[in-house]
């Protein structure tokens, strides 16, 4: 149960693009702009339209279409959701969602592209954005969006849209509107996203046992139309809706479902009643990542050194040879020494009772935990020094 080297250790902080961080740098520097250009009412309404617009086009477009293709469109509103998302500058829509599917394969594990529990919250919330490793998008993650030509010459020219409706909020309310409507909601529509990937993994209530740290978080829904409700999209990522619950408003669901029914969108997925009740059975890999998780609160390496600190140079010879021949059953060897200082599986639930959400599958958990924990002991055992 070694765990991998995280990226923070991997040097990836001091691997950033500086050069690709001007432009965003000078987005919100160009802000302050404001004390020249003033502020005016029409400024100021493009700010708010254009946020909630946009932020539609982030939460309902970048993310449930073209990341979980949780309903379906046509070619036309396909590319309409397109360009309005690359509106913000955040990147293409191909490197959005195959930065987003790759992010839940390895959700707050070493792998993830931006987790606070690995990089820390400042490189989660933006940092990243501008690492070597994630300039570039592996088209490979996206094969379905990357055959229409239309999304890959946006992919190629990514920042047009945005210039395209900086210079219409230019024409509309003159400078003004190009700093207030169009840099001041740009900024807005930026961190209120990049929330979801810190904020989202850091605060907020678990409903369900889902392998990372994503949670509910009411007030991250308010300001991003429903994208808050983390935990539960991270549950069920192919859901249209991420409001699970009547009372957990879901903005950009409510448009959606307007949308069906105007025969603009259709095929809405919605998850499983199960799901709904908290009764689904996890996955292995929700299962496997739990229970790391469940057997390292138990500091395996103290556990090993109190064992070896009780025995006898032969008799930890003895349990080292029977361990080394034991190989992959080595678990079973802990188990039959009865050590005071190993955990029962009794202990692991209770523990488990007190880290995770309900779930059907704590039994599951706490048996492939305890196994965790039986391996990793045996692991510092067979380290650890045989005193003369």
């Amino acid at each position: 149960m070694t765990p991998e080297p995280n990226i923070a250790s991997r040097g990836d902080h001091e691997d950033i693009l500086y050069p690709s961080a001007i432009p965003f740098l000078l987005v919100h520097l160009g802000c302050l702009a404001a004390f020249w250009t003033g502020i005016s009412w029409p400024a100021v309404a493009l700010c708010v339209t254009l946020y909630w617009l946009r932020m539609f086009a982030v939460t309902a477009g970048y993310h449930r279409f073209f990341s979980h293709r949780s309903f379906a469109t046509g070619r036309l509103f396909q590319f309409i959701l397109a360009l309005l998302a690359q509106s913000t500058a955040q990147k293409s829509v191909l490197w959005w969602a195959a930065k987003h599917r790759h992010h839940h394969l390895h959700s707050d594990t070493p792998r993830d592209v931006h987790s606070p529990r690995h990089t820390g919250f400042l490189y989660s919330h933006v940092g990243w954005i501008f690492s070597r490793r994630h300039d570039t998008a592996d088209l490979g993650q996206v094969p379905d969006l990357a055959r229409y030509p239309e999304l890959r010459w946006l992919h190629k020219f990514e920042i047009a849209p945005a210039l395209l409706l900086a210079g219409l909020c230019f024409l509309i309310a003159g400078w003004s509107g190009l700093v207030v409507g169009f840099l001041w909601s740009t900024v807005l529509v930026y961190h209120a996203t990049f929330c979801i990937n810190s904020l989202a993994h850091v605060r907020g209530r678990k409903r369900y046992v889902t392998g990372d740290d994503s949670r509910n978080n009411l007030l991250l829904a308010l300001m991003t139309m429903g994208e808050g409700w983390h935990n539960n999209h991270h549950a069920y990522p192919s859901s249209v809706r991420q409001g699970f619950r009547w009372w957990e408003i879901d903005v950009t669901w409510y448009v959606l479902k307007m949308l069906a029914g105007l025969g603009i969108v259709w095929d809405l997925k919605s998850p499983p009643r199960r799901v709904l009740r908290n009764e689904h059975r996890l996955g292995t890999r929700t299962i496997q990542r739990t229970a790391e998780q469940l057997a390292m609160r138990f500091d395996p390496e103290r556990i090993a050194q109190s064992i070896a600190s009780t025995l006898h140079p032969p008799e930890l010879s003895a349990l080292r040879h029977a361990l080394a021949h034991a190989r992959d059953r080595a678990g079973e060897t802990l188990a039959g020494l009865h050590a005071p200082h190993v955990p029962s599986r009794a202990e692991l639930t209770a523990q488990a009772k007190a880290m995770f959400a309900r779930t059907p599958s704590l039994d599951d958990i706490v048996e492939r935990g305890h196994e965790l924990l039986l391996a990793a002991i045996g692991s510092h055992l067979m380290a650890s020094p045989v005193k003369a």
